[in-house]
């Protein structure tokens, strides 16, 4: 397993560096730039504009501009933000372990939701719970989590007070009240609502494939042969059932995984969570090219990163597979 990891990794090398040519080109050819507004400022002329792009390197060629950005990249230099004036390095810094907390409590949510009710739906299927929670599933397949996290705000934070003190229900805007910076019982009330509306989705369908993928195994032989030997229900499912119906869930979480930022980056937006989503949106208004390009970077390796440990956990969970 370790020589098809060592190999994973550098095949990785080639799809970066076309990844980079491709989100390079993508993020200079958008309209605008960084000096839009500087342009539709009065104050200032067109000759202190050109001494700005001068000085930022936006008058060179794309190529020149791309080998220069590419080898501060491999030095670890992800350059400075036109708008904020610091290193990108150290803005992502600041914003990726607060994407890292949200994506991952989202995710351990929906986990945590979805094998269990998939599990418990294909024992009983068809019966008034596996009724009950296709509708719900339904429902949050349906809806948008943009739309989620504005409802979600409307019923309770603007509708629902707390009885005793007349505040909302619940908080919409960072991750702590103020004043209360590293309280985590804090950091959880404000999880609330971005996790729900960023698992909710998610939750619905891996529930719905676990299920259909756990019907499936549940008549094949191995399993009728497990019963037969006079192994109990718990260990047909848990021990034989479940180890092989998860392994198409295992792909899909890992091909969902994209999806899954992006659908922070909205969250983020909405309830004005510090994470790299929010840096995202805000460079993207201002076109601040060092920004976007960094994140996009990091996203990129996060997501490849991802697709690796599905992989590998694919030989953990079916001794069947084998690397060598």
């Amino acid at each position: 397993m370790t020589t098809y990891a060592l190999r994973r990794i550098l095949q990785t090398v080639p799809i970066l560096f076309i990844i980079s040519i491709l989100l390079f080109l993508m993020v200079r050819s958008a309209p605008g730039g960084p000096l839009t507004a500087a342009r539709r400022n009065p104050n200032i002329s067109k000759e202190q504009i050109e001494v700005i792009e001068e000085q930022l390197g936006l008058n060179d060629p794309l190529p020149v501009q791309y080998g220069r950005w590419l080898g501060d990249m491999l030095k670890g230099d992800m350059g400075d933000s036109i708008k904020f004036r610091r290193p990108v390095s150290e803005m992502i810094g600041e914003r990726i372990p607060n994407t890292l907390v949200l994506v991952g409590a989202s995710f351990f949510v929906t986990l945590l939701l979805a094998i269990p009710i998939g599990i418990f739906s294909a024992r009983k299927p068809y019966s008034p719970f596996d009724y009950v929670m296709t509708t719900v599933t339904f429902i949050g397949q349906a809806i948008p989590v943009y739309w989620l996290g504005l409802g979600l705000i409307v019923v309770f934070y603007i509708t629902l007070k707390n009885p005793f003190t007349g505040d909302p229900l619940f908080p919409v805007g960072g991750m702590n009240s103020r004043g209360q910076e590293g309280n985590l019982l804090d950091t959880l009330w404000h999880l609330v609502l971005p996790v729900t509306a960023l698992s909710l989705g998610w939750f619905a369908w891996y529930s719905r494939f676990l299920r259909s993928s756990m019907m499936d195994v549940l008549h094949e032989d191995y399993v009728r042969t497990a019963r037969a030997k006079g192994l109990g229900e718990r260990g047909v499912y848990f021990k034989h059932a479940l180890r092989n119906a998860i392994l198409p869930l295992v792909t899909l979480i890992a091909l969902d995984l994209p999806s899954l930022f992006a659908g922070a980056l909205f969250v983020e937006t909405i309830f004005s969570w510090p994470g790299m989503g929010r840096l995202f949106w805000d460079a993207a208004k201002g076109r601040d090219y060092p920004v976007l390009l960094g994140v996009v970077m990091i996203t990129a390796v996060l997501i490849i990163v991802c697709n690796i440990l599905a992989d590998l956990a694919y030989g953990w969970l079916n001794p069947q597979v084998k690397y060598d």
